[in-house]
């Protein structure tokens, strides 16, 4: 199964175990005055349309807010992480979730609480630059197929093939398809 199918239905790229997914469920409902902060400015797809989840369990852990479409994780700390452990697990935890294809954006809660406008500001343009942009639609999007070109000439998809360096330049008869 793809990795991002497994992402959208379960929000996890590992299966969960309930007692992970019950602490979820409790961390949601005890958040901190960023959390909650940070939360109501993006849920509800009112940070431009972009849809974000809170307290996210992705065994071996839980992730305070992702952006699934983006790959995007945003985690909000507390109190300055000095302690030594403290730190290699959220290094460790970061590299984690690096290998699987995520950024990871942290922010201390002190700086969500005072310059909430900024880091929504970093939020919003790592979702840009990570998102998906559509194909474009039937009339837009590259060069017309005659643009570069003169008539008669051959298009890239039935130019001459190049030649093989084991095999020498390739015969009269190749080169026309022949």
């Amino acid at each position: 199964m793809r990795e991002s199918a497994v992402i959208e239905r379960s929000g996890s790229l590992n299966p969960v175990d309930r007692g992970l997914r019950a602490f979820a469920r409790g961390q949601r409902s005890a958040m901190t005055q960023a959390e909650a902060l940070f939360w109501q400015q993006v849920r509800a797809g009112r940070f431009g349309g972009i849809k974000f989840r809170r307290q996210v369990p992705m065994t071996p852990y839980i992730v305070d807010f992702l952006c699934a479409s983006a790959r995007v994780v945003v985690e909000l700390d507390g109190p300055p992480r000095e302690a030594e452990t403290r730190r290699r697990r959220d290094a460790e935890r970061d590299a984690w979730l690096r290998q699987q294809g995520f950024q990871v954006l942290r922010f201390s809660n002190d700086l969500v609480l005072s310059s909430c406008d900024a880091v929504l500001e970093v939020v919003g343009a790592a979702v840009e630059a990570r998102a998906p942009s559509p194909p474009p639609s039937a009339g837009e999007g590259g060069p017309r197929v005659s643009e570069g070109r003169e008539r008669g000439a051959p298009s890239p998809e039935t130019s001459l093939p190049s030649p093989d360096p084991l095999r020498g330049p390739p015969s009269p008869a190749e080169g026309r398809g022949e």
